[in-house]
């Protein structure tokens, strides 16, 4: 009897706090009339959404109106979501659970933190790295995502600086003042983290570099830098990115071109990947399909989910990420490929999506007034592409299955493709 008091209390504090959380945004209660979702009859859905957050969902710390018109309809009157969703984002100088908490107070349901996909999530499934000795780049709560991603030995930049003092030389106020005695106590490092763009790039760059060129034991010199290096996984290859400012700002893409043309001048060799994570890459999308499909069988949904909507306003990461998820899901029917990841790292169950289809909103980096970035400009120069070295230019893949003005007509489109009640 305790366990089912308590059961119902618990059901109860969850029903309170959603109907606080809705009126403290300005939200309708329980049955919000036009928008309100009523789906007891409902079948059940065999589709589910991929939502960006920054520029679908949010603007630096505000909510975007259409966001909350979109969450009416996909949220029942019990504040449950009618249809599997998962938010996926290049971000990753934040907590996967402090992001679910932070989606939770904006948009007035409860996110579960399983519901969000960082740029980095993905390297959970790198588990022959995970016991490894690795450098970790970034900046927030750098350890405490490495550990939470499974990386039981890590060590950051600024303790290898501390460790190896006459490493970080472009800040004269940072230079040691004497020249300290050799260590020979130092693990070595085994392989390189790179979880998002750093605060002293110069810094990161260099010892970066130390590390890859002298096999992990930035305290010797080696005559030849080893080849293949040693392995590297980085996650968010974002170019640029916009925030307050009307330019658009350095993503941790910039830094990587960075460190990318470091190595190449002075080894003559391409810097190489292990692992590439965050959109546009194929595995973020495997990752937040299996998490759909969890999801769905969590709800007791049945019926397979076949198809994909996906939702963001940057052409280069969410378009042709999309875009090139559903062409792999198409090559997967022919040759079998939807039984393992695209890099084979880990056993999946054959897929049961059939497709993934790209929406394309104009509440973030898409400016449909702009030129567009497939096309050659009027002096017969191509635009450049601000995708990462190893995603191959396709004009097809920055394509939009569809555009429009907001996460809301997107959701409601999708509705009317799908015959489910507005």
């Amino acid at each position: 009897m305790a366990v089912l008091r308590y059961l119902a209390a618990v059901r109860a504090a969850r029903g309170l706090w959603w109907r606080a959380a809705r009126a403290s945004l300005g939200l309708p209660g329980p049955c919000p009339g036009r928008g309100c979702s009523v789906d007891a009859a409902q079948s059940p859905p065999t589709f589910g959404f991929l939502l960006d957050i920054d520029g679908v969902l949010v603007r630096g710390h505000r909510v975007i109106p259409a966001a909350l018109e979109a969450f009416r309809r996909l949220v029942n009157a019990r504040g449950q979501l009618r249809v599997p969703v998962v938010f996926v984002t290049n971000a990753g100088n934040i907590l996967q659970h402090s992001k679910a908490q932070e989606l939770s107070a904006l948009l007035g349901f409860k996110v579960e933190p399983d519901q969000v996909i960082l740029s980095h999530s993905p390297m959970k499934l790198f588990s022959q790295y995970h016991n490894k000795r690795m450098l970790v780049s970034g900046q927030g709560p750098l350890v405490e995502n490495a550990r939470v991603l499974g990386f039981e030995n890590v060590v950051t930049v600024d303790e290898l600086r501390m460790a190896f003092p006459v490493l970080d030389m472009v800040d004269l106020q940072r230079r040691p003042k004497t020249t300290p005695l050799p260590r020979n106590d130092f693990p070595a490092i085994e392989g390189v983290l790179l979880l998002g763009e750093p605060v002293r790039w110069e810094t990161n760059l260099q010892l970066i570099m130390d590390v890859l060129l002298s096999n992990g034991n930035p305290g010797t010199g080696l005559a030849t830098a080893p080849y293949p290096h040693l392995p590297v996984l980085a996650s968010n290859m974002d170019l640029l990115w916009m925030a307050e400012a009307k330019m658009p700002r350095f993503g941790h893409g910039t830094f990587l071109l960075c460190l990318e043309t470091i190595y190449r001048k002075v080894t003559g060799k391409e810097l190489r990947y292990e692992g590439l994570m965050g959109k546009p890459s194929v595995l973020t999308y495997q990752y937040a399909e299996d998490l759909i499909r969890q999801q769905a069988e969590r709800r007791g949904w049945a019926a397979p989910i076949q198809k994909l909507y996906a939702i963001g306003d940057n052409p280069m990461s969410d378009v042709y990420g999309a875009n090139l998820f559903h062409k792999y899901l198409q090559m997967a029917k022919h040759d079998g490929a939807e039984e393992r990841g695209a890099d084979g790292l880990w056993k999946r169950r054959p897929s049961a999506t059939q497709s993934c289809a790209s929406i394309l909103v104009c509440t973030g980096v898409y400016n449909p007034k702009g030129p567009e970035p497939t096309r050659p400009a009027q002096d017969a120069v191509e635009a450049p592409f601000h995708g990462h070295r190893d995603f191959s230019f396709s004009p097809g893949l920055m394509e939009a299955s569809h555009i429009v003005n907001d996460v809301n007509e997107a959701v409601q489109l999708v509705f009317h493709k799908e015959g489910w009640a507005l």
